[in-house]
């Protein structure tokens, strides 16, 4: 049997919604499985016989009851208790919907994607709320940041938040901050760069961003994960800018986090 997806998505409300091309309608007993990449832990779903019409169907599979933990479930269909890996044709991807995904209050965010050899596979993490990095300019003497407030239950509206963005240098209880404006779910924020090197001047080290938004409990990390680049740190390489001899550059770590690199 022939199946290959064409469609995949996971809608607001955690549904995984499926379109298959198939050569022939799926037979009761089929079942949808879904096994964890590191752990071997597997869930299955019965699908039946989603139609009765031999070139599609549609499948919309609810997540959140299947108790699935973080990280990479691979997807695979089984019959007469044989299984195979479930191809995929779509990419999965499309920053818009991960925005407006991102604008609910979420415990664990679900994403589906094609892994590089072509198969469907989901990616699930944990959903605290995060200021999510879109730009990054070092001009005019200053670091400046804009992005999107995620997982906060903020609207996406024109109402305005008091906002402050602080970076921190942990070793030396250094910190710089400023004012920073927020609408909606939209941030920007700029820090003078100078204020940076003057806040601990005989020392080269990293400094944590993080933004404190009127109404969000906790302040917020800064980081990158929302789109379809993992592992920033090596494949996302800034400029570096002099201040008074200094040398600055952005950066991620391994986590995807935002970091400022001071000296060194």
């Amino acid at each position: 049997m022939g199946v290959v997806v064409t469609d995949a998505e996971v809608t607001l409300a955690d549904v995984l919604s499926l379109r298959l091309a198939i050569d022939e309608p799926l037979e009761d007993g089929t079942e949808l499985v879904l096994r964890h990449r590191t752990t071997g832990i597997e869930r299955d779903v019965l699908l039946g016989t989603p139609g009765a019409r031999a070139r599609e169907a549609t499948l919309a599979v609810s997540l959140a009851p299947l108790d699935l933990s973080a990280g990479r479930w691979d997807a695979y269909l089984r019959r007469a208790g044989k299984r195979s890996r479930l191809r995929s044709v779509d990419p999965g991807f499309s920053l818009d919907h991960l925005d407006a995904y991102t604008l609910c209050k979420r415990t664990l965010a679900y994403r589906s994607y094609r892994t590089r050899n072509g198969y469907l596979a989901l990616k699930i993490s944990d959903a605290e709320p995060v200021a999510e990095v879109r730009a990054i300019w070092f001009r005019e003497g200053r670091f400046e940041v804009m992005g999107l407030l995620a997982y906060t239950g903020l609207e996406d509206d024109d109402s305005r938040h008091e906002a402050v963005l602080t970076l921190d240098r942990r070793q030396t209880q250094a910190r710089v901050s400023a004012t920073a404006t927020v609408q909606g779910v939209r941030f920007h924020a700029a820090v003078s760069l100078v204020d940076v090197v003057a806040a601990d001047p005989d020392a080269s080290g990293t400094w944590e961003p993080a933004l404190t938004v009127q109404d969000v409990p906790a302040p917020l990390r800064l980081g990158s994960r929302l789109d379809d680049v993992d592992g920033k740190r090596r494949r996302l390489h800034y400029p570096s800018v002099e201040v008074d001899g200094v040398p600055i550059r952005p950066g991620y770590t391994a986590d995807d986090e935002l970091r400022i690199e001071v000296g060194g």
